[in-house]
């Protein structure tokens, strides 16, 4: 995302006042479209084992021809997780176990999608299990089935790592409305987060983009053709959380459809920068683990949007 970054100066960040001072008495208002279903899901959670050695699981949900697709990637925390030599395996199977090897450290894998429930797109909701054990310590424990004996067995018989959820990336098409949830630290609740894009009094030649948390409007970007990139700053659970979208691609791409990328990221305080390279990072020592969603959306561009 350093493209992207790099097109915003580090002053032009506004804080939603409304929204540091509590809910918007602006109401939200029902789309009358329904918003889109994600096609894919990608959950990034950091893994501290016992040794200390840390690693990143990744977990990527996408729709299948015959049914729902689950795929685990292993790799170290050293670099970023696309520049990560990730071990990935494609679990094919509704339930199972695997066992494999990535970043010297023995892994397994125990997976139960049999009769699981889905509410919006390929991530399933309920009635699912995932379990992923690193050198023999639980590192990673998903779903609601804690009650099956093999699941039992494995939380009291094994030790668990700290994990952390940071990076969520979902992948939409089809109309300019998205709606999701994220939890932005271990100690928050979930929001239910909404973008949509649609004209305003003056048609659909001037869009506007509005981002809601929680049923209500956090702000609006209006003559989007002209705003097409920006970044905006609120408030969440005692958190500065960046919002940064490029929808470029969405009005200026000669293809028939274009891409958007939408980003919310926590940063460590309010004296921290926007968004620093990721080698600045790397030396600075973080007293809480950063979390990201990312959003990227394809939509069909016409005279009728």
């Amino acid at each position: 995302m350093r493209s992207m970054a790099t097109c915003y100066s580090e002053h032009a960040i506004r804080v939603s006042d409304s929204y540091c001072s509590g809910p918007s008495n602006k109401a939200y208002h029902s789309p009358t479209l329904n918003p889109s279903v994600p096609n894919s899901v990608t959950c990034i959670y950091k893994v501290k084992l016992s040794s200390q050695k840390q690693l990143l699981i990744t977990l990527t949900w996408c729709n299948m021809h015959l049914g729902q697709g689950l795929t685990i990637s292993i790799g170290d925390n050293k670099s970023s997780p696309s520049k990560s030599k990730a071990n990935s395996q494609q679990l094919k199977n509704n339930k199972g176990t695997t066992a494999f090897q990535s970043c010297y450290s023995d892994i397994e894998v125990f997976w139960d999608l049999s009769n699981a429930r889905y509410e919006n797109g390929p991530e399933p909701s309920s009635a699912f299990n995932v379990i992923v054990l690193v050198d023999s310590q639980i590192s990673l424990l998903l779903g609601d089935m804690n009650e099956e004996p093999y699941v039992k067995k494995l939380t009291l018989e094994l030790p668990l790592a700290r994990v952390s959820l940071v990076c969520r990336s979902e992948q939409y098409s089809g109309a300019a409305i998205y709606s999701t949830k994220a939890q932005f630290c271990d100690e928050g609740i979930k929001h239910d987060i909404l973008i949509k894009c649609c004209g305003d009094e003056e048609g659909s030649r001037n869009p506007v983009l509005s981002v809601c948390v929680d049923k209500k409007v956090v702000f609006q970007v209006k003559r989007l053709r002209w705003n097409f990139r920006g970044n905006q700053t609120i408030f969440l659970d005692g958190l500065l959380v960046d919002m940064m979208w490029d929808v470029h691609g969405w009005f200026f791409k000669e293809v028939a459809s274009g891409s958007a990328v939408f980003m919310f990221r926590t940063r460590s305080g309010l004296d921290s920068r926007l968004w620093l390279e990721e080698k600045v990072l790397e030396h600075k020592e973080k007293k809480i683990d950063e979390f990201s969603l990312l959003i990227c959306a394809c939509k069909y561009i016409s005279e009728s949007d």
